[in-house]
């Protein structure tokens, strides 16, 4: 059942953007969006209330740009929608899948990339201008039932959010990531 739901989607071999490396090996290429959720130290997560969607929450995300890396892209995320004062340590990714963005992407991916929010003022920049901001822990989100946008909405993956940033609590931060 599965692999024919998939089949549906796929698009003639010849038609998939590709790219060929300078051995001869051909990759598949593909748009690309970071969801970065910021926990704090009180396992909350940030949420902007979606302008695209009233009434549902999001956390920081966007579309990698030519040229970037993955992290790359999540900090200017975070300091386009939630603030340029805004600090972070990146602890790394919770999860990454791909799905039909519309008609015309059929294949993109996505990469949950989680931070640890160190400080600094939240101000919904860019195209969260103007929304609402708040932290809610996983009790609080269940609790109050609120409307998440994908892939947040899923409980085991905010859960593993949350376990990634104990789990960096747990050891000594990385001096490899220290400053960014």
């Amino acid at each position: 059942m599965y692999a024919r739901r998939v089949d549906r989607h796929r698009r003639p071999a010849d038609q998939q953007p590709a790219i060929t490396a300078g051995n001869g090996r051909t990759f598949a290429t593909f748009p690309a969006a970071v969801v970065v959720p910021l926990v704090d130290r009180a396992e909350q997560i940030l949420l902007l209330e979606s302008k695209r969607r009233p009434g549902f929450w999001e956390p920081v995300n966007g579309a990698v740009e030519r040229g970037e890396t993955l992290v790359d892209a999540a900090l200017r995320e975070v300091h386009e929608e939630a603030g340029p004062d805004v600090c972070v340590r990146p602890l790394g990714v919770a999860h990454a899948t791909t799905f039909v963005y519309d008609a015309r992407v059929d294949r993109m991916i996505s990469v949950v990339y989680v931070m640890r929010y160190e400080g600094g003022q939240v101000l919904p920049g860019d195209d969260m201008r103007g929304s609402q901001v708040r932290w809610a822990g996983l009790r609080e989100i269940d609790a109050d039932a609120l409307q998440l946008i994908p892939p947040l909405d899923h409980a085991w993956l905010r859960r593993r959010v949350i376990d990634i940033s104990r789990l960096w609590d747990a050891d000594s931060p990385d001096p490899l990531q220290a400053g960014i």
